[in-house]
């Protein structure tokens, strides 16, 4: 895999030359930084289209969530979306992060089973689930743009896309640094440590730092060996490099490293359900927050990566050009039966490596035709030097099973273009397509005996998009959409056989009005209609700890989502949002069904495994109803500033198997903040609480022969923070 980093090193160098030998052009300038305009809630400038816009006339589903608004709903971490996002579910599995927006999400875990929900950071596409473990460090704005994005974007976004953006180094000195200390359960800490800074370098160069530390005390009972699981350490340090020798003319290099180690894979049995049953000296646990595990659980996440992007205004047309490179290693075991009993451990090492590359020319003039072109080139290698799913019928007998080391490359090559033309006034015609080539090459060993040797497959794919905007009035946009997206094929690294899984194929309809009818009032409906073919499912194996791969032949989906935003008086600010879904397996015959084995004393001990015809079954992780409530309130006091927020989200029923008979019930989560300011505005103090309610409520839920577990969230948690400016 090493060959991919020296040659994307080459790539990114000659890239940054290359928009330079046009500098000597008599070009004329224009300022590309965001701007907001003050229209009462305020406008953002977004770039769900891939160039700058008004959140308002953006003819796509979109939610922008600001840095400040981020942690005002303390939302950390791309998981937490969930609090401020409709439609959007951030599940895990293991130490891999599993986004869900409108039903539609990926439930692979290894190496180049990629999300079907793309994420973005700084216009760099993150391949890997396991590395998408985003904390929101000193970020500008969050878009999650629902529904998919298989033109402009392309790459996996067949049901959405999630975009990062960080603020650009400035030439203006300025910096914070804020503490966060909280405790949850067991008097388990929580610390949070954040530091940035941004400053001039020369009149052309300027730089900037991010870093965050944080480190979680085990909050889960260990009844085996006592003391507590679920501890975390993270560290994530980002610096970028602005180089502007010209006002038409920049480059941002960006580098970033991020470490996680932690116990937090630590499953529990839902309703006691586990193989460890049947045999004398189980330990089950009977609340949450409890596990009885064989050994302590590991993850360890090491993920460095590398961005170069640069951009030159020619006048009439802008040219980009954005360069990414990910290096990411974890480490794992989890306890395949979630008991004290040793049926079964899964230890896992995963590496990866990927660059891509993207040329982009767009046009720069308003006028009522603007367009975009571009090419894509994408490049992964990876495997898994450990892979054991091992198990055994008797804790008296070893643990055995395979000792699989696959292999994956893959090459992706992509053109695009889409035009967007007023036809008459007001009224806007978009067309757009892109065209992709991606070849898979696939090596899998058993205990040293090749099995499967350097098998290959191509897929190809036309996607197109098709849409109408109309301005009603200058504060009132309706549009419609007729959209399709793909994922590409898969191989699966657990499989002993070397034939992948079909491509997805996502057909969408939308329409949407947005609408700012007054200035203190914002509201934006979408509705919807996928037909969605082949979708690709995990489930755990029929025998042992590992997972099988298959495609669904097809689900439908339909429903629609409700935000508005209102700021009746200058202090205050409410938000809300509901999102209703029906996601339905239209065809689903072979699908892998688990029934619960009930002991002698009427306790689960485990499932049995067989296929069964899941068709008109609800669709997994896709909850009927959602939806979340939000204020800001802020009041001069004295010689400062309070400032009160309070966030809800809450869910109707999600299942987690094809057969609907594993679910999460119905629940509400919920935040509260208060925080003071002195007018000065050099430093914040304030006191929090997540989970107000201590909710038990599960992440993701697996069942297998072994029995059903999984993953709750945090417990309640309460602490203060600590911010200051410079």
């Amino acid at each position: 895999m090493k060959k991919y980093g020296c040659y994307f090193v080459a790539l990114m160098g000659a890239t940054a030359l290359t928009p330079q030998m046009a500098l000597a052009q008599d070009i004329t300038s224009e300022s590309d930084e965001s701007h907001a305009t003050d229209t009462g809630l305020g406008d953002i400038i977004v770039t769900a289209t891939r160039r700058e816009a008004r959140l308002q006339t953006v003819p796509v589903a979109v939610t922008a969530v600001t840095g400040d608004a981020l942690a005002s709903a303390d939302v950390s971490t791309v998981r937490s979306l969930t609090q401020v996002v409709p439609g959007f579910i951030g599940s895990r599995n293991m130490g891999v992060f599993q986004p869900v927006v409108r039903g539609v999400g990926s439930t692979g875990i290894s190496v180049g089973d990629e999300s079907n929900i793309a994420t973005y950071v700084d216009g760099v596409y993150q391949p890997e689930s396991a590395a998408n473990w985003i904390d929101l460090v000193e970020v500008e704005r969050v878009e999650v743009l629902r529904g998919p994005q298989g033109t402009t974007f392309g790459r996996n976004a067949t049901g959405g896309l999630i975009n990062v953006i960080t603020p650009d180094p400035s030439f203006d000195f300025r910096g914070k640094a804020s503490l966060r200390v909280g405790r949850m359960r067991r008097d388990a800490g929580d610390y949070d440590a954040r530091l940035y800074f941004t400053g001039p370098m020369s009149d052309k160069v300027a730089a900037d730092f991010a870093a965050l530390f944080r480190k979680n005390d085990g909050y889960i009972d260990d009844l085996v060996r006592g003391g507590t699981l679920g501890n975390q350490r993270v560290i994530d340090l980002r610096s970028k490099l602005l180089f502007k020798p010209t006002d038409n003319f920049k480059v941002v290099l960006t580098g970033e490293y991020f470490n996680q180690e932690s116990t937090t894979n630590s499953p529990q049995p839902l309703d006691g359900n586990t193989a460890g049953r049947n045999w004398p000296g189980v330990i089950v646990p009977t609340d949450a927050w409890q596990a009885s595990l064989t050994e302590v659980p590991l993850l360890n996440l090491t993920r460095w990566s590398f961005a170069l992007h640069t951009r030159l205004d020619l006048g009439s047309v802008m040219l980009e050009t954005t360069s990414g490179f990910l290096n990411l290693r974890w480490q794992q075991t989890t306890d395949g039966d979630a008991s004290n009993i040793k049926l079964s451990n899964f230890p896992a090492v995963f590496e990866s490596e990927s660059g891509s590359q993207e040329i982009k020319l767009s046009s720069a003039n308003p006028g009522r035709f603007q367009w975009l072109v571009g090419g894509y080139f994408y490049q992964f290698g990876g495997g898994a030097p450990v892979l054991q799913p091992w198990s055994t019928t008797n804790p008296a007998s070893p643990l055995a099973g395979p000792s699989l080391t696959p292999k994956l490359d893959g090459r992706s090559f992509a053109g695009f273009a889409e035009g967007t033309y007023e036809v008459q006034p007001k009224l806007f015609l978009t067309l757009g397509g892109r065209y992709t080539t991606e070849t898979r090459w696939f090596s899998q060993s058993n205990n040293g005996v090749l099995l499967v040797d350097d098998v290959s497959k191509t897929f190809n794919k036309f996607n197109y998009k098709v849409g109408v905007r109309y301005e009603v009035t200058d504060k009132t946009n309706v549009y419609a959409t007729y959209s399709t997206a793909f994922k590409s094929g898969v191989y699966n690294m657990a499989a002993t056989g070397g034939t992948p899984v079909n491509p997805e194929n996502i057909k969408a309809a939308e329409f949407g009005i947005k609408s700012d009818p007054l200035d203190w009032l914002r509201t934006n409906l979408a509705v919807y209609y996928y037909d969605y073919k082949d979708l690709q499912l995990q489930s755990k194996a029929p025998t042992g700890p590992g997972y099988i791969l298959q495609n669904a032949a097809n689900a439908e989906i339909y429903g629609g989502e409700f935000e508005t935003t209102i700021s009746p008086v200058r202090d205050l600010r409410l938000r809300a949002a509901v999102a209703y879904t029906h996601a339905r397996y239209k065809d689903f015959p072979n699908a892998q069904g688990f029934t619960p084995i009930v002991s002698g004393n009427g306790d689960f001990a485990g499932n049995v495994a067989a296929p069964f015809d899941a068709s008109g079954k609800v669709m997994t992780r896709a909850p009927e109803w959602s939806g979340n409530i939000g204020f800001d309130w802020g009041h001069d006091v004295g010689n400062g500033r309070v400032t009160l927020a309070g966030n809800l989200l809450w869910s109707s029923r999600v299942y987690y198997d094809f057969a609907n008979r594993f679910s999460q019930r119905p629940y509400t989560l919920s935040n509260l903040s208060i925080n003071w300011q002195p007018e000065s505005e050099a430093f914040k103090v304030g006191l929090w609480v997540t989970n107000l309610t201590n909710e038990k409520v599960f992440q993701t839920i697996r069942p297998g022969t072994l029995g059903t577990d999984g993953f709750y969230e945090q417990p309640r948690k309460i602490g203060m923070t600590i911010e200051t400016k410079f």
